[in-house]
């Protein structure tokens, strides 16, 4: 089963193609939003990430990937790994795959790197979307942090590709995750909703202040740490512990999910 096949078999799935699609549309979404939105400020006393979004194009980079980190990207990580091995138990076409013969640890291994590059690939398309978009539509002029530090364009592209990475990093909790729901379910929908419902309960759980230091032990408790990148300074203390909270997770799910299809009966 060489990577190549199994590439090129995700990419001509729909469910692929709507994913890139929807990415590379969502910058398009937000300029449009607020073309047609008002210019009110709502009275604020300081500017946020909203009202500097339109500043330029590293902004509005800034603020397509703080908008879609904690939910879309969740979801298109979780479905590239949550569909991976379920999507064939559905189609009764697993069984047949390991009778080829294909060892069951090389199988899943195959289709856990092909999915790593598709979601790696489809989170790094998204800021370059956006940057392209916000330097047609508000030009290349200096980041603005609602801080009030401001960084060169390249600089900040650089910034907002390194945050890209790190949010990469800090999904791969969920992609272990959803590739262990992956091999324990027929149903692709269920592993891909579970992922998902896992990060949101997390999410919900980080904002209750009264379970104190338990809530450093979530996975998503450093989901934007890579916010410090827009200092000038940056402080690379919470972006480390999120990188090892994250990599933590991966590795447990990950070898619950090689130990389960390893020892799972494959009747689909």
């Amino acid at each position: 089963m060489p990577l190549r096949t199994e590439l090129v078999r995700q990419l001509r799935r729909r469910r692929t193609q709507v994913a890139f699609a929807l990415v590379a549309a969502m910058p398009v979404i937000l300029w449009a939003a607020f073309s047609l939105g008002g210019g009110d400020d709502g009275g604020s006393s300081g500017p946020s990430l909203v009202d500097l979004a339109s500043g330029s194009a590293a902004n509005f980079a800034v603020f397509t990937l703080f908008a879609s980190a904690n939910f879309l990207l969740v979801v298109l990580v979780a479905l590239f790994f949550g569909d991976t091995v379920a999507s064939e138990a559905s189609w009764s076409s697993l069984r047949y795959l390991l009778a080829v013969p294909v060892p069951r640890a090389r199988l899943l291994r195959q289709k856990a790197i092909v999915a790593s590059a598709l979601a790696a690939a489809a989170l790094l398309l998204l800021p370059v979307v956006a940057l392209l978009v916000g330097a047609l539509a508000y030009g290349t002029g200096d980041l603005v942090s609602p801080i009030g530090e401001s960084l060169p364009f390249w600089s900040a592209a650089g910034r907002v590709m390194l945050g890209a990475v790190y949010v990469i990093v800090q999904l791969s909790w969920v992609a272990a995750l959803a590739l262990l729901l992956s091999v324990s379910t027929d149903a692709p929908l269920g592993a891909v909703g579970g992922a998902v419902m896992a990060s949101i309960v997390s999410q919900i759980l980080d904002q209750i202040t009264e379970l104190g230091v338990i809530r450093d032990f979530l996975p998503t408790h450093y989901s934007d740490a890579w916010s410090a990148l827009l200092a000038t300074d940056v402080d690379w203390a919470d972006m480390t512990y999120g990188v090892f909270s994250a990599v933590c997770y991966a590795t447990v799910f990950g070898a619950a999910a090689a130990w389960r299809f390893t020892r799972k009966d494959i009747t689909s």
